[in-house]
């Protein structure tokens, strides 16, 4: 059996790679990066069929690596074992370029067997996962590499990808190929910017037609009958992925309920319950949070519901969260304080931890002072008592301003009374 066309027309070099211009354009870091010799440890995210595997062997040949490749879904310690031993021998004169393919499944004592190798730079890792790296690869291994996101491929690029994939045919089977008015920009839009997929759709367009005098005429029914199932799961129209959960989100955000259960709709019919559960988790601690405090917990339990009673019936709770979500009031007042809290420290200004609020339980025969003088605050009234709690450096920052809603307010009255 012959491979499927989208591996014998994987591209052999970078710029035959279509999509991805933000990492392999010219000039982009990436490109500048595999152009460079010396290549590091990488970590590629996004979503399948957009170009990741086919660059991982791109960059083997570039560099005059042994590429060896392995899934997460199925590998083992054992297989790794395997590779190390190639190390030093004819079949790895100049070291093993590993691609390791959802990363994610592995554990975290499989990714700690790689780290001894990839540290020392025997084995060169690229590794791939279609989930947040952040979320799933193990911190020594994404301290020891560089995160690039792929993105799903424009409509126009995938149509390039959809005319060289008939002009292939074309010349592989010696046969003219005729496509009526459409076909290309439908296969490339129901797609959903995986490339791979639509290699797929051209192929079985091919083979579903049958010739006439050395020609095939693709018809634009024939394209929307092979890839209905494909335009049903991503959106019509081509909107990426990453579109359709920000629309999610902002949508949520702005108190359309309207408009986030049909993004909601459209998450759940792609099947990627974990974005939409993600984003409506999000959505309830960073627009609604303080202003209906006990959003979070009942969002959390709307979801773990959904994660328990899965497709389809996942829709009916999650639903129920995202229209709460939308007619509660809003505030963002606790995101912007812990983003100014985290600003100072990305700028350094953090300051030593004052005396009495360190647990100090000793004093040494240097400290003249002895004692941690610290004020518990229920041993006065109220609950409160004035003492100092930031560094020295950062006594009078501010990070949380009241927001304007009922409950904050009547809290930051409450304070105003007890504070003064």
């Amino acid at each position: 059996m012959s491979a499927p066309l989208a591996d014998r027309l994987r591209p052999q070099s970078i710029d035959d790679i279509v999509g991805q211009e933000h990492l392999l354009g010219e000039g982009k870091a990436l490109r500048n990066i595999i152009t460079s010799g010396m290549l590091p440890n990488l970590v590629f995210y996004g979503p399948s069929g957009i170009g990741k595997t086919t660059l991982a062997s791109i960059i083997a040949k570039s560099t005059n690596r042994t590429l060896r490749k392995l899934n997460g879904t199925n590998a083992s310690i054992a297989d790794i074992k395997d590779i190390v031993a190639e190390l030093d021998t004819l079949s790895a004169p100049n070291g093993i370029l590993l691609y390791l393919d959802e990363i994610q499944y592995f554990n975290k004592k499989q990714q700690q067997s790689l780290l001894e190798y990839i540290e020392n730079g025997d084995i060169t890792l690229i590794a791939s996962t279609a989930e947040n790296p952040y979320f799933y690869v193990y911190n020594a291994i994404l301290s020891r590499s560089t995160v690039f996101e792929f993105k799903p491929v424009s409509p126009k690029d995938v149509e390039k990808a959809v005319l060289r994939g008939f002009s292939f045919l074309s010349e592989e089977s010696g046969e003219e190929f005729k496509l009526e008015d459409g076909v290309p920009m439908h296969i490339a839009t129901a797609c959903g910017g995986d490339v791979r997929k639509a290699m797929n759709a051209v192929e079985l367009c091919y083979l579903s037609t049958i010739p006439k005098d050395n020609s095939r005429t693709i018809t634009i029914n024939t394209a929307k009958e092979l890839t209905q199932r494909s335009a049903m799961k991503y959106d019509r129209d081509g909107e990426e992925h990453y579109d359709i959960v920000s629309a999610f989100q902002k949508s949520m955000r702005g108190s359309d309920a309207n408009a986030a259960l049909h993004y909601l709709a459209r998450l759940l019919e792609a099947g990627d319950l974990l974005s939409a559960t993600r984003r409506l988790l999000v959505c309830a601690c960073e627009d609604v949070g303080l202003a209906y405090p006990m959003i979070i917990p009942i969002v959390k339990a709307a979801v773990d519901t959904a994660l328990q009673v899965g497709l389809p019936e996942a829709r009916i709770p999650l639903a129920d969260a995202v229209v709460l979500v939308c007619n509660s009031p809003k505030s963002n007042s606790a995101y912007l304080g812990i983003n100014k809290a985290m600003e100072d420290l990305h700028r350094g200004n953090v300051g030593p931890i004052p005396r009495h609020l360190q647990n100090m339980h000793y004093d040494g025969d240097d400290n003249k002072n002895k004692g941690q003088f610290y004020n518990y605050p229920h041993e006065h009234g109220n609950h409160w008592v004035n003492q100092q709690y930031l560094p020295d450096s950062l006594v009078n920052a501010k990070y949380y301003e009241y927001g304007d809603n009922k409950t904050e307010q009547a809290a930051k009255e409450y304070w105003h009374k007890i504070k003064g």
